[in-house]
This record gives C-alpha cells, sequence and structure tokens, in this order.
C-alpha cells in the first residue's frame, strides 16, 4: 500500500511532525519544567528502579541483584527494573542522579516517539497530514497514555507498539528484510516491558499479519513474498527477548503471584459506564478531590460491586475531533465497515470487551488463553484501546477530509443528532446519579469541544483545498487546547514534587536523616542492619533503592512465595493494613525479626497499632519524626555469622507452624540436611564482611575447627560461592538464608550472582 494522497509530500510530512512536536512539548511542559512530577507508580515504583539502576552503573556495579528491597530481589528477572528498558537503561548509563524532571521527559519522549511512528502509518496509508496529525495526538496524549501515564512499565510497552505497528506494515508493504529486522527489534523491546499491554498489543499485531495475509487476492504469492521479511522479524526479536523472558519466567515461578485466578482477574473489570468518558473526559470528576469522584465502580453512587480499580483507569477520552469523526463518518455513515480499516475496528471491538471484563462472556474465553491467567485486571485494555481509537478515528478524519461529496441536510442531521445524544446521554446518567450539578461544567466543556471539532471537521474539506496548512494548524491547535484542558495535569496524573522528596537522593526528610545516621554510628565489621519502613506512605517503601538502606520490605508486584510465607512481606506496606505479620514472624519480637537483621524501624503509626502482640521492652522507641515513629530492636543479628554446629529441620514445617527451634543463632545453623556430625559442638569462630557489593559479597572468615558461614541474605538458586577460590554450596539455611560449610582455619568466602550460569543450570535440570 503506497501513499495515494498527493497531499502527502515530504513539506506536508515535515509540517505534520512539527505540529505535532510543536504540540507534545506544550502538553508536557508543565511536568518538563518541574511544576508538577508524574506521580504514584512512576515515582514510588519506577523512580527508585531508574534511581538505583544509575547509582549501581554509577559506583561500578552489576544491578542484577537488589539488596535493598526484600532483603534481597533478583533485578535482572524483574520487568519493573527497567534493565531491558533501552530508554531507561541509556539514562540510567548517561545520568549517574537522574532527578524527576529526567525520567519524566524519557516518558514523553518515547510518548512522542509513539505519536511520530502512528504519523509514518498513516502516511504510509495515503492519509490525509491531518488525519496522521490527530491519530498521533489521540495516540500520544489520549485515553490512558494521558490518564495512567504514571504506570511506567505499560506506558513504554504501549509507545513501542506504536512504533512496532508501522515498522511491521513496512515490513508486508515493501517485503523488506531490514524492515523485518527493525520491526523484530522493536517488538522484543515491547514484548520486554513483559506486562498485559505487551502481550495484547503482541496479539493485536499478530492478528494484523494475519489479517493481511487473508485480505485481497493473491494471497499465497504475497505470502510467499513475506516469508523471508516475517522470519527476520520473528528471529530477531526472539533472540532478544529469550534470555529476559526465561529470567521472569524462573523468577515469578517461584512468586507469590505465579497467575491469577479468573475471579481475582474479573474484580478489575472495566464497568461499561466508563465509556461515557470517550464523550466527555471529566465526566465523573477523576480530576478532582478524591471523594468528589462519582464514577464506576463507587459503590455509593452504582451500588454493591467487586469491581477494584483506581479511578484514573476508567478514563478513555482520546479528543472530540476523532470522536465525532468515528461517530459520524465511522458509525452514521458505515466508514468503521470500509476494507483499509476493518481490521482495527474488530480490533477496537475484541479490546472492548475484554476490557469491560466479567460484565460480558467474552472475557471468560479470553482467560483460557495462554498467559491472560498472568495478569490481574483486563481494564488494562484501555492501553490499546486508547491506540485503536486513535487510529480509527484518524481514517474516519482523513475520509471526511477527502470526501468531495457535500453531505446532504438529511444525513448532516442525523451525524448531529447522533453527537447529541451520546452527550445527551452523559447528562442523563449524572441527572440519573444526582449528580448533574457537579457534572455540568465537564458537559458544557464537553458540548463546546464537540461542537469546534464538528465545525472543523464539517469545513476541512473546503479550507484544506484553499490552504492545506491552515487547515493543519487549526487541527493543531484544536487538539492540544482540548487534550491540555482535558487531559491535562490532575490529581492522578500531576502532583508537586515536593510530595515525592523522601524519594530525592540529596532529600533532608529528617526520617532519612537519622536512620543513615544510626546505621553510620552503630557500624561493625559484621554488620548490615536492615530497616523497616511501614505504614508510613505510599512513597516510602522502596526509598531505601535510593538511599542505600537495606529494607527488608518493599514495593514491587513481584515477592518470593516463600519468603512472603516466611515473613508476611507483601507486594507494598503504605498503610497500617497493610503491614502484616506470619506464623514464623509474628511480631517485632521474634526470631525471623532478629535474623533479617531488622535494626531500625519506623512506622507511620506507633509499633503497637501494627504489632497486636507488642509488649513494653520489645522495641526501643528512639525518635518521633514528622513522618514516622522510630526504633531500635537492640536484639538484631549481624549479617554475618560464623555458626559452629548444625541441626537439620523442616522449613516448610517450620513456615507452616511458625515453630522455631530454643537455639543460639549465632552458634547454630538450621539446615534441611544437616549431616549428624555437625550437630558435635567446636570451638567459636568469628566472620566479618571484607567487602560488599549489589552481585558480589566477601567474607573473611576464622573457624578453629570448621563451621558455617552464614550470611543473612535471601537464598537464591543464581548464587554462587567460593571457598579460597575453590567453588562451594550454598546450602539453604534458617528458612530463608545463605551457608557455605568451610574447613578448620581462616578462610576467604565469596558469594557472586551469576543469573545466565544459573538459568542455564536450571533448564538442564528440567531437560
Amino acid at each position: 500500500m503506497r501513499p495515494t494522497n498527493d497531499q502527502n509530500h515530504p513539506e506536508a510530512l515535515g509540517v505534520t511532525i512539527f505540529l505535532f512536536t510543536l504540540g507534545s512539548l506544550a502538553l508536557a511542559l508543565p511536568w518538563l519544567s518541574g511544576i508538577v512530577t508524574i506521580p504514584w507508580d512512576a515515582k514510588a515504583h519506577f523512580f527508585a528502579q531508574i534511581e538505583f539502576l544509575a547509582r549501581s552503573f554509577q559506583a561500578g556495579e552489576s544491578p542484577f541483584w537488589n539488596p535493598y528491597i526484600f532483603a534481597g530481589h533478583a533485578q535482572i528477572a524483574d520487568p519493573q527494573s527497567q534493565i531491558f528498558s533501552p530508554p531507561y537503561l541509556l539514562l540510567a548509563y548517561l545520568n549517574s542522579a537522574p532527578g524527576f524532571v529526567a525520567v519524566d521527559a524519557v516518558t514523553f519522549a518515547m510518548l512522542w516517539v509513539g505519536g511520530l511512528a502512528i504519523i509514518m502509518f498513516c502516511f504510509d496509508r495515503g492519509w490525509h497530514p491531518a488525519a496522521a496529525m490527530v491519530a498521533a495526538f489521540a495516540f500520544a496524549n489520549g485515553g490512558s497514555a494521558a490518564w495512567r501515564v504514571q504506570h511506567t512499565g505499560e506506558v513504554i510497552s504501549f509507545c513501542w507498539f506504536g512504533v512496532t505497528l508501522w515498522l511491521l506494515a513496512r515490513t508486508l508493504d515493501r517485503r523488506s528484510i531490514l524492515y523485518g529486522i527493525a520491526a523484530g527489534v522493536t517488538a522484543a523491546f515491547m514484548v520486554l516491558g513483559r506486562d498485559q499491554i505487551a502481550y495484547l498489543c503482541a496479539l493485536i499485531l499478530a492478528g494484523y499479519v494475519v489479517w493481511r495475509m487473508c485480505a485481497g487476492e493473491g494471497r499465497w504469492a504475497r505470502i510467499r513474498s513475506w516469508i523471508a521479511p516475517l522470519a527476520a522479524a520473528s528471529i530477531t526479536g526472539f533472540a532478544l527477548v529469550i534470555v529476559p523472558l526465561a529470567l521472569t519466567i524462573a523468577i515469578a515461578e517461584q512468586s507469590s503471584r505465579v497467575d491469577i485466578g479468573y475471579q481475582g482477574a474479573a474484580y478489575g473489570s472495566l464497568p461499561p459506564p466508563s465509556f461515557l468518558t470517550w464523550v466527555v473526559a471529566n465526566l465523573f470528576g477523576t480530576d478532582g478531590p478524591m471523594v468528589d469522584y462519582w464514577g464506576p465502580p463507587s459503590s455509593q453512587i452504582w451500588g454493591p460491586n467487586q469491581i477494584a480499580l483506581a479511578r484514573n483507569m476508567a478514563d478513555v477520552y482520546s479528543g472530540a475531533i476523532p470522536f465525532v469523526a468515528i461517530v459520524t463518518f465511522g458509525l452514521v455513515r458505515g466508514g468503521l465497515g470500509e476494507r483499509k480499516i476493518r481490521y482495527f475496528t474488530l480490533a477496537l471491538i475484541a479490546m472492548v470487551l475484554f476490557a469491560v471484563g466479567d460484565f460480558t462472556p467474552f472475557f471468560k474465553l479470553a482467560f483460557q488463553l495462554p498467559g491472560i491467567s498472568l495478569f490481574r485486571r483486563p481494564a488494562d485494555a484501555t492501553f490499546p484501546i486508547g491506540g485503536l481509537v486513535a487510529i480509527v478515528g484518524g481514517y474516519c478524519v482523513h475520509r471526511i477530509l477527502t470526501d468531495n461529496k457535500s453531505p446532504s441536510r438529511t444525513r448532516s442531521a442525523i451525524e448531529v443528532a447522533a453527537v447529541v445524544f451520546l452527550l445527551g446521554l452523559c447528562a442523563f446518567v449524572a441527572y440519573d446519579k444526582g449528580r448533574l450539578d457537579q457534572a455540568m461544567p465537564a458537559l458544557q466543556l464537553g458540548a463546546i469541544l464537540l461542537a469546534v471539532s464538528g465545525l472543523v471537521l464539517a469545513t476541512g474539506a473546503r479550507l484544506g483545498r484553499r490552504n492545506e496548512t491552515v487547515l493543519m494548524f487549526v487541527v493543531a491547535i484544536v487538539m492540544i487546547l482540548d487534550l491540555g484542558v482535558s487531559n491535562g495535569p490532575n490529581e492522578s496524573t500531576a502532583l508537586p514534587p515536593e510530595a515525592y522528596d523522601v524519594l530525592r537522593p540529596d532529600t533532608t526528610n529528617e526520617t532519612i536523616a537519622l536512620l543513615k545516621q544510626r546505621i553510620r554510628e552503630t557500624a561493625e565489621p559484621d554488620r548490615r542492619d536492615r530497616v523497616e519502613l511501614g505504614a508510613v506512605g505510599f512513597e516510602w517503601p522502596n526509598a531505601g533503592m535510593v538511599h542505600h538502606l537495606d529494607h527488608w520490605l518493599g514495593y514491587n508486584p513481584i515477592v518470593s512465595k516463600n519468603y512472603s510465607l516466611a515473613t508476611g512481606a507483601i507486594d507494598h506496606v503504605a498503610i497500617p493494613e497493610q503491614r502484616k505479620f506470619a506464623p514464623l514472624f509474628p511480631g517485632y519480637r521474634s526470631t525471623m525479626a532478629d535474623l533479617l537483621g531488622v535494626r531500625w524501624i519506623a512506622t507511620g503509626v506507633p509499633a503497637a497499632e501494627l504489632d497486636k502482640k507488642f509488649q513494653p521492652g520489645d522495641l526501643m522507641q528512639i525518635a518521633r519524626t514528622k513522618d514516622a515513629y522510630i526504633y531500635e530492636n537492640t536484639r538484631a543479628l549481624p549479617r554475618v555469622l560464623l555458626a559452629t554446629e548444625a541441626r537439620k529441620a523442616d522449613f516448610d514445617d517450620m513456615i507452616r507452624t511458625g515453630v522455631w527451634p530454643d537455639f543460639d543463632y549465632r552458634r547454630t545453623v538450621l539446615l534441611e540436611n544437616a549431616p549428624a556430625t555437625a550437630a558435635t559442638p567446636r570451638a567459636a569462630g568469628t566472620a566479618h564482611l571484607d567487602s560488599y557489593a549489589n552481585t558480589r559479597i566477601m567474607v573473611d572468615a576464622d573457624a578453629p575447627q570448621g563451621g558455617y558461614v552464614v550470611l543473612t541474605d535471601v537464598w537464591h538458586p543464581w548464587w554462587t560461592a567460593t571457598v579460597d577460590g575453590a567453588p562451594a554450596e550454598i546450602l539453604r539455611a534458617d528458612v530463608l538464608f545463605r551457608a557455605v560449610e568451610i574447613p578448620p582455619g581462616r578462610h576467604k568466602v565469596e558469594f557472586v550472582f551469576r543469573p545466565f550460569s544459573g538459568l542455564l543450570k536450571q533448564a538442564r535440570a528440567l531437560f
């Protein structure tokens, strides 16, 4: 499909890209200026990941293992780590201390790249330049790309989808092996997001190829000519994703979230009334205070339900121009069924049915597809919905602007009536729910935007014939103003940077400063004390990654199942209700807390409100800051111990019952397969940390009669050990930790994290 519109010459492309770039900068300016920052997960989760990556590069350390959350975490296997995300990897490599603005700028740059790819896709199809620009703005600044910009990983996967679609289309159009390789690379970057957006977009791209294969005459000759380019794309993509995917699959099988049951996923269904935000962006008061939000799934307004979605997940507004074009040309005139756009129409319908989840039977059928059960909410399909609306809307705008026939009065009246009806439906729902007064400003703004957009489309063809550039400027201005007002900064997408001050490396936060001071003051050769930042606030659980505090909790969807069962750790502890204990870790006064070395504890509420078994003397309160109550656990054990005897234990039984043997864990280590002779007491020894880096730890040990070096970092099969340079087995010790047996004398024990050889070893064991 070569360009067929003679308006698509290089000058038109240049103007389109210029206007889109200018508009993208204008829409991103509040964030790029530093007035606001992308909040929530973008800072509390992803910024900390990027900061850890940058600090690791700066220190000359590998970022593959993260010692600052969950007593150790296989960072290389975690999709959230951004290690395999080229834009953030490059930022971290080039900038040793990326700030909020720099990280946000990469997000908006990627949205611009995605929109630019959509422009190229539209130009390759011969669409009107103004239509290409509408599609680009809707893609990059509409729907979930705007309202859920804080979900950084999903946004990046979505952006790569736009790029891959363009390159894949060129691969097929030009039967090009080089474009096939390029499409394979960007498809791999998309898949490496390892999230549901990447999964759904991959299905859409695969469906696009199948559709192109089957459409039209001469399909067999066409398919034969595509074998080499598609093979190049497949081989390239597979080669890039196989190792990261294998690493993630390996860690997922050990995590507390191996898969999601149907009912668990159904809780993330998108209520169908949410699609009213396609007509009026802020109909439900999403951008205002939470108490004023009245959209679904608010049970006070919509009745009891089990839907669990953040309010911003329900907004799908992509601009009034594409909306009016889809309703008038796409629905009223039947343009959505035209051959050139039919596939994207069907894909859009499928994604809508998927997004509403349990509200139709479709999701129950889709849930049987391999991989769907790995993801927790069908509402994430709003990302590809936004992309498909952009493409379909762009096509409808193209057809309107290139239609030389004047519409009849009857047809025009029907089209206006259709738009008015949908706007009226929004007003009726607001009236029915008793929120008409609250919704009136949004309805009035929506009516104005719909009227202006309708006028632009109605006069666009005539204006374009007189002056194409003027039409493009008019369309650009309307889209920029529309999306800037309707999808602009709000509580879900933009908060003052000061709200996340604790995540700045140079923060003066007194809680962080005090913890750092106490750790320095109490430092000893065998100690590397851990902290707890429990129920202090949403932005706190990953602060340890920024400030190099070893946090035994953290914020990450992937938590080792064994670790979670043994300690009670879950993926996030922002509020008191999320602070869980476990039979083996029943309270702050427990063997597990001591073995973990949890010495410094900062809680947003008194410890007794979190630990129902708390007794005076269990912890010593040392300070009360603006943010937290700070305690010391004086019983916390050193990070490295020299055990001179070992006892056999059933770790699974211990996790279930919560019963610890009564030993001095400075001298005795529990092993699953301890030899009988290991229980014989031997002369005491010493061990201390010689060096401690992310993926390499050196311990000096002196064991006059032999013993076990115990390192209370989480045991993981990808860690290896040597004793004086000779390979040694790492034993799982004291339920969660690592131990290496050493012979009598002084020795150097080295622990090294080797994920690739570890993965290969696991693969060999399977086959």
